[in-house]
C-alpha cells in the first residue's frame, strides 16, 4: 500500500504513540500492530499546544458487584485503534485536523493506600488543567468522577453534570465511604455540580430513601420513546449555557451492547441510541468528559470496548465541531 496512505499526517510511519513528531493529523497504522496510545495520539506529558489529554484511571476499588475495570482504560485504547483511520462518520471530518489531543497515560495511585486515592486523582486533574488543557478520562469505576468533578470545580466553579448511566449514583452514605454508588450525592452536597442543571440519562434502578435531588431523570423507557433529538433537546433545556461535565457509564447501554462492566442492567440504550443523542449536543458547553465502568473481562468481541472508545472519540467530534471542523463530501 502507498507510502502516503500510511503516513498522512507526519513524516514517520508506525508507532506512532511513540515516534510522531506532530500532534495534530493521523497517521494510519495497521489495526493489528503498533504501539497502542487512545487513537494512536502520541505519549507525552508535555502539555505545550495541546487541546485535549486523553488519560486513564485504571481504579476499580469502589465497585459493589464485579471488579475489573482497572482494565478498562488498555482496553479503551486497544479498542480506539479499529478507527483510528481518519474521517469520522457522519462528521465527515478528522477531529484531530482541528485538535491537539495528547494521549497523557495513566493516573498512577497507590492502590494499597485508598485513602489517598481521591487527592492523587484530583492532583493529576490539576496538572492538567493548570495547563488550561481539557480532559477526556478513561475508568476505571465510576467513583473516579467525583475526584475529578473536584478539580474541575476548582477552575470552573458549580458544574452541571450531563450523566448517561443505568444508575443515578447519589445513594447517601454519611459514614464518609465512597463507592461507585455514592459519589454524586458528595458532588450534590459538597456543591461541585449544580442539581437543577444536571440531568440523567438512560435510568433503571432505584433504591430505597432515594431523593431526586433537584436532578432531572430521563428514565430509559422515556429514552425508547423520545426521538434522539428530543432527548438532546431536553438535555439542552436542562444545562443551557453553563459549563457542563459529561459522564458516559458504559452500563447506560443495555447488556445486549455493553456486557463487559461490573453491574449490568437489562433495559437500556442501545449505542445507536446513545451516540445519535450525543453527536446532537453541539450547543453545550462542555469543559471535560469521562467513559467509565468498561470491565473487558466480562466482554464479548470487543464490543463494550469498541462501544466505550466510540464515545470518547464522538465527544472528540463534538469539541471539533464547537471548534470550527466542518464536515465534506468524500465521495467522489
Amino acid at each position: 500500500m502507498a507510502q502516503d496512505h500510511w503516513s498522512k499526517g507526519d513524516d514517520i510511519p508506525g508507532d506512532g504513540a511513540f515516534r510522531r513528531t506532530k500532534l495534530k493529523g493521523t497517521d494510519i497504522e495497521s489495526t493489528f500492530a503498533g504501539a497502542l496510545s487512545f487513537m494512536r495520539r502520541k505519549y507525552t506529558r508535555d502539555l505545550s499546544g495541546v487541546d485535549i489529554a486523553v488519560s486513564g484511571i485504571p481504579f476499580d476499588l469502589a465497585v459493589t458487584n464485579r471488579p475489573g475495570t482497572r482494565f478498562g482504560p488498555e482496553a479503551v485504547r486497544k479498542a480506539s485503534a479499529h478507527h483510528a483511520w481518519g474521517p469520522i462518520w457522519p462528521w465527515m471530518f478528522d477531529p484531530f485536523d482541528t485538535l491537539a489531543v495528547v494521549d497523557y497515560g495513566d493516573c498512577y495511585f497507590d492502590y494499597g493506600i485508598q485513602a489517598e486515592i481521591k487527592t492523587t486523582i484530583e492532583a493529576h486533574a490539576r496538572q492538567i488543567l493548570d495547563a488550561d488543557v481539557g480532559m477526556l478520562t478513561i475508568g476505571g469505576d465510576h467513583s473516579i468522577t467525583y475526584p475529578l468533578l473536584c478539580a474541575h470545580a476548582e477552575k470552573h466553579g458549580p458544574l452541571s453534570l450531563v450523566q448517561f448511566d443505568a444508575h443515578r449514583d447519589v445513594e447517601a452514605d454519611e459514614g464518609g465511604r465512597i463507592d461507585h454508588g455514592t459519589m454524586f450525592n458528595y458532588a450534590i452536597r459538597d456543591g461541585v455540580i449544580d442539581p437543577e442543571r444536571s440531568i440523567q440519562v438512560g435510568i433503571r434502578t432505584t433504591f430505597h430513601g432515594e431523593r431526586r435531588h433537584g436532578m432531572t431523570i430521563l428514565y430509559a423507557d422515556q429514552v425508547h420513546d423520545m426521538t434522539a433529538a428530543a432527548v438532546a433537546q431536553e438535555i439542552e433545556r436542562v444545562v443551557g449555557d453553563h459549563k457542563t461535565y459529561l459522564t458516559f457509564d458504559i452500563d447506560c447501554l443495555d447488556p445486549a451492547f455493553a456486557p463487559g462492566t461490573g453491574t449490568p442492567v437489562p433495559g437500556g440504550l442501545s449505542t445507536h441510541q446513545a451516540l445519535s443523542i450525543l453527536r446532537l449536543l453541539t450547543d453545550i458547553n462542555f469543559v471535560a468528559a469521562d467513559v467509565v465502568e468498561v470491565s473487558p473481562a466480562y466482554d464479548v468481541g470487543e464490543i463494550s470496548s469498541l462501544a466505550a472508545a466510540t464515545v470518547a472519540l464522538e465527544y472528540l467530534c463534538l469539541r471539533a465541531h464547537q471548534a470550527g471542523a466542518v464536515g465534506q463530501d468524500l465521495l467522489e
